[in-house]
C-alpha cells in the first residue's frame, strides 16, 4: 500500500446498532470496511426509555482495537439526544430516548412562550416532538437537569470520554431547535424565552475541527499507539451522509435512507417562510455552510418493526413476494408519529388502512408492499415540496444509506418521483465521516471534491423511472382526503 495512503477511523452510531468502519484514503482511492459492529439495544427502566451508553462505548473502544493503526478518530451518530454531565463532569444517568413519552404535549407548553410560527422563523428546525428543545423543557423541573454542568450531545460525550475535551459539533447542535441557521450560532433570543442556559453548552465545532488527542488509557486499552488525533466531522449522521452523496452539480435531491427517510435538498440558505413550516421541512446544517433542507419520514423503522414482529423472516423472499403485490393497493401516511413508538407495527399499519377505508394488508408480504409503496409515495411529495418550496429544480434523486439495499424501495422511488434514481453508497455515513477527517488532514479537497472521489470509487446503481407517475398522484390525493 502507498505511503500516502491514511486510514481513518469511522465511529458510526445508529439506532439499532453501532459500528467502526475504517477508511483508506488515497490519492484517487476510497474504500471502506467493518471491522466492528455491535447492537445498540435501548433499555426500558422504571423513568422510561434510556440509552445504554456505556454498553455503546465499550462497543466504540473494542472497535478501535479491531481498527488496528489509525491516523484519525470521528464519531457520528443519530441527533437530539444527549448526556448530562455533573461539574466534576460525571455523567449524570443514562441519556434519555427520543422515543421516551416525556415530551408528550410538551410543545405546546413551548409555543405558550415562542409561538411555532416564531420558533421556526428564528431556527428552521421542524417539529418533532423529540427535540432536544423540547426535551430540555420536559427535563426542565428534573434533579438531574438541576445537577448538570454541561450537555453534551452523543457524539461529543463519546469524544469527550475518548479525549477528556468537549465541544459541542454544529451540524448535530442545529438539531436541538436552539441554534439560528443564519448566522450559524447559538440563537440566544430563544434560549432566553424559554429559559435554556446555553452556557449548559460546550463550545461550538465544525466539521474538521480537531477534537483532541485519545487519553493515554484509551491508547493502553485499544492498544494504539499514540498520538491519536480525534477530528469533529459532521457528527449528525445525515450530515455525514449528505456530504457522501457523489452528486454532479447542485440539482439533485437526496434520500438518506435508513431507519429514517431524511429527502430534500442541499441549499446555500434556509428558507424560513410559513409555507416551509406548514409543510414540516427542517433547515439543519451541513458541511461548508450549506443547509440541508429535507422531511423527516417514518423510514424503514415501518419494515423492521414489522419484520421483529415475525420473528424476522428471510428479507430477500418477503421482498421477492411483495414486488408480486398490486402496486398502491393500499398506502399509509409514512410520517405518521402514530408510528413512532415501537410494538405491533403490522396491527398498527392494518388499523391505519382499515380507518381511511382501504384494503385492509394481511399477509406480510401485503404489509410490507404497503409500507414500501407508502415510503415511496411519502419520498415523492418531500421531493416535490422540497423544489416547490425552495424553489430550486433537481434532475436526479440520490438515495444512499441502507435503503440502497432494497432493490424494490429504490425502483419505487423512481416511479413515484418520474426521477431517475442513483442507489449508492451504502455506507454514506462513514464515508462522509472519512472524507472530513481526510480533508481535515489535506488528503482531499473541497466538498465537490471529494464527491467526484466517491462517483469515481464507490458502486452506484441507477433506476429509470417505469411509466407515468398518474397512478402515484392518484394515491398522494387518495392519501390527502383520508
Amino acid at each position: 500500500m502507498s505511503a500516502a495512503v491514511q486510514s481513518y477511523a469511522a465511529v458510526d452510531l445508529g439506532a439499532s446498532s453501532g459500528r467502526v468502519m475504517v477508511g483508506r484514503v488515497g490519492p484517487g482511492s476510497l474504500e471502506v470496511s467493518e471491522v466492528h459492529r455491535f447492537p445498540n439495544r435501548p433499555v426500558r427502566v422504571p423513568e422510561g426509555l434510556r440509552w445504554d451508553v456505556l454498553g455503546l462505548y465499550a462497543g466504540v473502544l473494542q472497535g478501535l482495537r479491531a481498527a488496528g493503526p489509525v491516523d484519525s478518530v470521528g464519531i457520528d451518530s443519530w441527533a437530539v439526544d444527549y448526556g448530562l454531565l455533573d461539574a466534576d463532569g460525571a455523567l449524570l444517568g443514562n441519556p434519555v430516548h427520543y422515543r421516551d413519552s416525556r415530551t408528550e404535549g410538551v410543545a405546546e407548553k413551548v409555543w405558550a412562550s415562542v409561538p411555532a410560527d416564531e420558533l421556526y422563523a428564528a431556527t428552521g428546525l421542524q417539529y418533532a416532538p423529540f427535540n432536544t428543545l423540547y426535551q430540555l423543557t420536559a427535563a426542565r423541573d428534573t434533579a438531574q437537569l438541576r445537577s448538570a454542568r454541561r450537555l453534551l450531545m452523543i457524539p461529543d460525550l463519546l469524544a469527550y470520554w475518548l479525549t477528556g475535551e468537549q465541544g459541542t459539533e454544529l451540524t448535530n447542535a442545529s438539531t436541538t431547535q436552539l441554534i439560528d441557521p443564519r448566522t450559524r450560532d447559538w440563537a440566544h433570543g430563544v434560549a432566553k424565552r424559554l429559559g435554556i442556559d446555553l452556557a449548559l453548552f460546550a463550545p461550538l465545532r465544525r466539521p474538521g475541527d480537531p477534537a483532541g488527542l485519545l487519553r493515554p488509557e484509551v491508547l493502553e486499552e485499544t492498544g494504539l499507539a499514540g498520538p491519536v488525533p480525534v477530528t469533529a466531522v459532521g457528527s449528525h449522521d445525515t450530515a455525514s451522509a449528505v456530504a457522501a452523496v457523489p452528486a454532479d452539480g447542485e440539482r439533485f435531491a437526496y434520500i438518506c435512507t435508513g431507519t429514517w427517510s431524511l429527502a430534500g435538498l442541499e441549499l446555500d440558505a434556509p428558507v424560513l417562510t410559513e409555507e416551509s413550516r406548514a409543510a414540516n421541512f427542517t433547515n439543519e446544517l451541513g458541511l461548508d455552510g450549506t443547509v440541508r433542507y429535507l422531511r423527516n419520514i417514518m423510514g424503514l423503522w415501518l419494515l423492521q418493526e414489522c419484520l421483529r414482529a415475525w420473528g424476522e423472516p428471510d428479507l430477500g423472499a418477503l421482498l421477492a413476494e411483495a414486488a408480486e403485490v398490486p402496486a398502491l393497493r393500499s398506502v399509509v401516511d409514512a410520517g405518521d408519529a402514530a408510528f413512532l413508538a415501537p410494538g405491533r407495527m403490522p396491527e398498527r399499519i392494518a388499523d391505519a388502512c382499515r380507518a381511511s377505508g382501504q384494503p385492509v394488508p394481511n399477509s406480510p408480504a401485503e404489509v410490507t408492499r404497503c409500507i414500501l409503496d407508502s415510503l415511496a409515495l411519502a419520498h415523492r411529495k418531500a421531493v416535490q415540496d422540497a423544489q416547490r418550496l425552495a424553489g430550486q429544480g433537481v434532475d436526479v434523486v440520490h438515495i444512499v444509506g441502507g435503503g440502497t439495499r432494497n432493490a424494490l424501495l429504490c425502483q419505487l422511488t423512481a416511479d413515484a418521483c418520474g426521477l431517475p434514481v442513483v442507489a449508492g453508497p451504502t455506507e454514506a455515513a462513514a464515508l462522509g465521516n472519512v472524507l472530513v477527517q481526510a480533508r481535515a488532514h489535506g488528503l482531499v479537497g473541497d466538498l465537490p471534491g471529494m464527491r467526484r472521489l466517491l462517483a469515481r470509487t464507490q458502486p452506484l446503481t441507477r433506476y429509470e423511472p417505469r411509466g407515468g407517475t398518474q397512478r402515484w398522484r392518484a394515491a398522494q390525493a387518495r392519501l390527502a382526503g383520508t
